[in-house]
């Protein structure tokens, strides 16, 4: 597998970056979980986005939102693989480079997440602590976690 790691600000995406990364929000969010929600939130436009690509077919995203974004902390949210990649290390590989892009990005503060309840396990091994009661969000129950400062 030949992995391809960008990360941009939105302004900097292509056309089929942008495309690629709502496709495989979508593939997995809307069709995959069947959930119902709008995804484009505004939020994009003044995130980072992560993209890996195997060669030319995108295979994980996330996006990095800046401190007072989502949270008064910086964020990382939208953090999706694909079907192709699940149980390969792949989403291990991203949420790692996701954090090492926001401390790069937006400094050694804490990190916040919404995370599925699903996955609470998988965050805390990078370190993520819950930090809310489980609540629902779309149809399914989520957490919110946060990451120390570095």
């Amino acid at each position: 597998m030949a992995l391809t790691k960008i990360c941009r600000h939105f302004n900097d995406l292509s056309n089929t970056q942008l495309y690629d990364l709502l496709r495989l929000r979508s593939d997995v969010f809307v069709v995959e979980q069947n959930c119902v929600f709008l995804d484009p939130d505004n939020l994009d436009q003044q995130c980072h986005h992560v993209l890996f690509y195997d060669d030319t077919e995108i295979v994980a995203c996330s996006r990095l939102v800046p401190p007072g974004g989502s949270y008064p902390e910086m964020s990382i949210g939208r953090i999706v693989t694909s079907m192709a990649v699940r149980g390969t290390g792949m989403g291990k590989q991203l949420v790692e480079f996701s954090i090492e892009e926001c401390r790069r990005l937006f400094g050694d503060g804490p990190i916040k997440i919404g995370a599925q309840l699903y996955a609470k396990k998988f965050y805390e091994s990078f370190g993520f602590v819950q930090s809310s009661d489980v609540y629902d969000e779309d149809g399914i129950d989520h957490i919110k976690m946060i990451l120390a400062g570095a």
